[in-house]
């Protein structure tokens, strides 16, 4: 018995010393302290969000989701790299804070609207791949009908880092109820410009805020002096309503909020648009 109990110990000693080298990667000193990724971070698994994000419809499922960068209609013309699903991602302090804001816009007749939320930093750089592009402007009379390609960057239209990344920032709009449902759009249709007016614009079942969503123009400047009358007021009322729950607006676009403080404010993550990335309990 003592040699059977003595031989077992060298096999489990044995089996330990393989299991050790084989989590070290090659090339690591043997002295190296081996480090075991996560599961949520294992080849095949692909990159997971931390778990301070959630899906916007899991917090508040009366908000409109109309996620633009999923379909080919956006300033490319091509559904974005990353987008898997058709869903706002958010940090939870931010879906909270948009719950709180919905529930204030919904006693007085409206919906928000989403267009976009988290994005994925492997979409910000499809964005810059196609700025770099000028011979790609199949979308130009839309979105872009008085601004030449070549300046996207220097007018901060486009950059290689977008604070959508860091899960606390998104897109969205105001909608009167009950909403009207918008048609999808056709690739290839006529295009009108985006800073046209509403009903020269693509449908959009929003309130009219003087321009689309992603106009690359001035006019989407939240305070721009030509937006006036119901324009203007349908920007102060998103932009009260929003403040209100904590979140503040990039003034040269009067869709973009981001609520504050910030849960990530220094980290750009580049997870999938897609359920699988959330971290599950």
């Amino acid at each position: 018995m003592p040699r059977l109990a003595a031989a077992l110990r060298g096999l489990a000693a044995a089996a330990a010393a393989l299991i050790t080298v084989a989590a070290v990667p090659s090339g690591a000193a043997a002295d190296t302290v081996p480090h075991r990724p996560a599961p949520s971070s294992q080849p095949g698994n692909g990159p997971k969000a931390p778990a301070e994000f959630v899906a916007l419809r899991d917090v508040d499922p009366t908000v409109i989701q109309e996620m633009r960068y999923f379909t080919p209609h956006d300033f490319m013309g091509v559904p974005v790299t990353g987008y898997r699903a058709p869903m706002c991602l958010l940090t939870r302090d931010a879906a909270r804070a948009l719950h709180r804001a919905q529930r204030s816009f919904l006693r007085r007749g409206y919906s928000l609207k989403v267009y976009d939320c988290y994005r994925p930093q492997r979409a910000v750089d499809h964005f810059v791949a196609w700025a770099k592009d000028l011979g790609d402007q199949r979308m130009k009379a839309e979105f872009y009908p008085r601004v030449d390609k070549s300046t996207l960057f220097r007018d901060g239209y486009i950059a290689e880092k977008s604070g959508h990344s860091r899960g606390s920032t998104l897109d969205l709009t105001l909608v009167r109820l009950p909403a009207l449902p918008t048609r999808p759009y056709v690739p290839g249709e006529p295009l009108s410009s985006c800073h046209g007016p509403k009903a020269a614009r693509f449908p959009d079942n929003s309130l009219d805020m003087g321009t689309g969503f992603d106009c690359f123009d001035t006019l989407a400047h939240t305070l721009d002096p030509r937006i006036k009358g119901e324009q203007r007021a349908n920007r102060l009322l998103l932009k009260d309503g929003l403040e209100r729950a904590g979140f503040v607006n990039y003034d040269k676009e009067w869709w973009h909020y981001t609520f504050t403080p910030e849960t990530f404010p220094d980290t750009y993550f580049d997870f999938p648009v897609a359920r699988r990335s959330l971290v599950r309990h």
